[in-house]
């Protein structure tokens, strides 16, 4: 293959460019090639042969050069310079092959119509080579550029869920170290259980949130804080939380339930009712939240801040297009549910 391609392709290279231009030539002027004087043809043909040798070295001088000057980058502006430079060579090569042998042949000045067709075919067949050669070279350019792109894109992605379990991580310690401390003074012991818990909830947040983990990790982690959220909760509550006994080994990632679970222990008032369900269908793991809530702060209890617009961001990021999210904001009932894909 290595020697056609460099002792035998390049002389049919340059008979295409003249046999192409003999056939639009002789369909013109209504000629035969064979009828021809043979010394003509020989040396056209060998003239072609050489523009044919000629061209592909250049050519594969001119593609070093552009490997060289600068990293291969896929835009239209290294696509246009490159070619360009190709088309120029070969029009500088071709006119100066093929302008004088014509006239040295036949005597005369060439015509209009020859000079195109001594133009344009040459370019043509120079696009052509252009396209197949440098094809493999920008097929590999776009596979890096697009590599690099969704190695950009995942690296920013990365980033915004580190900043956003950051911006997370103070909240959930305001609101835990705030309920301990109302305990302290009424129950110690009660206080020492209640550190001992937050720990373990705090070793949890800790985790990191781009992989995944058994939702029964999650579950048991959504259990301990809503007894930590009892402690300070009103003796009003009505309280019904319920855990699919099948939720086990599915994954999922961590910390996507409980925004909806603190947001509603943060604004029921009331009737002071609280309901959450975390069940499992062939599709998706549901947690449902409802909270009853006063007249007087409905208009408070709002997904604002870093609570559920953070976790927005956060679904949008890890089950972008496969996620559910409902949230109805009734007279007096502030109703969430959230559906997420599971991996067995």
């Amino acid at each position: 293959m290595r020697f056609f391609q460099k002792y035998i392709f390049p002389a049919l290279y340059g008979l295409l460019i003249y046999f192409t231009i003999r056939l639009l030539h002789d369909t013109e002027v209504n000629e035969r090639f064979w009828e021809r004087r043979l010394f003509v043809n020989a040396v056209e043909i060998t003239c072609s042969v050489i523009i044919g040798y000629t061209l592909v070295y250049l050519f594969g001088i001119l593609f070093r050069y552009f490997d060289r000057s600068r990293p291969v980058q896929l835009n239209y502006r290294n696509v246009v310079r490159e070619l360009a430079m190709v088309i120029g060579t070969d029009l500088v090569l071709v006119n100066a092959i093929y302008v004088p042998m014509d006239m040295a042949l036949h005597w005369n000045w060439i015509s209009l119509v020859d000079i195109i067709d001594i133009n344009l075919i040459p370019t043509l067949y120079a696009v052509i080579y252009y396209g197949i050669a440098r094809s493999s070279i920008w097929l590999k350019a776009y596979v890096d550029n697009k590599m690099q792109l969704e190695k950009v894109t995942s690296d920013h992605l990365r980033t915004e869920l580190k900043f956003l379990r950051a911006q997370y991580h103070p909240h959930f310690l305001f609101n835990a170290l705030n309920t301990i401390y109302f305990q302290i003074d009424d129950d110690a012991s009660g206080a020492k259980k209640s550190i001992e818990k937050f720990s373990e909830l705090l070793r949890y947040q800790l985790y990191d949130q781009q992989h995944q983990v058994p939702v029964s990790r999650e579950i048991g982690y959504l259990q301990s804080f809503i007894e930590l959220q009892k402690i300070r909760s009103s003796e009003r509550l009505k309280l019904q939380a319920f855990f699919d006994p099948e939720l086990k080994k599915q994954l999922i990632y961590p910390l996507l339930f409980l925004p909806f679970i603190e947001n509603a222990f943060k604004f029921v008032g009331g009737d002071y009712r609280l309901f959450i369900e975390a069940s499992l269908n062939e599709e998706f793991i549901i947690l449902k939240v409802e909270n009853t809530i006063s007249l007087t702060r409905k208009n408070t209890n709002k997904a604002s801040g870093i609570g559920l617009e953070n976790l927005k961001r956060r679904l949008d990021l890890l089950y972008f297009g496969r996620f559910q999210l409902t949230i109805e904001d009734k007279s007096q009932v502030f109703m969430a549910e959230l559906k997420i894909p599971y991996d067995k």
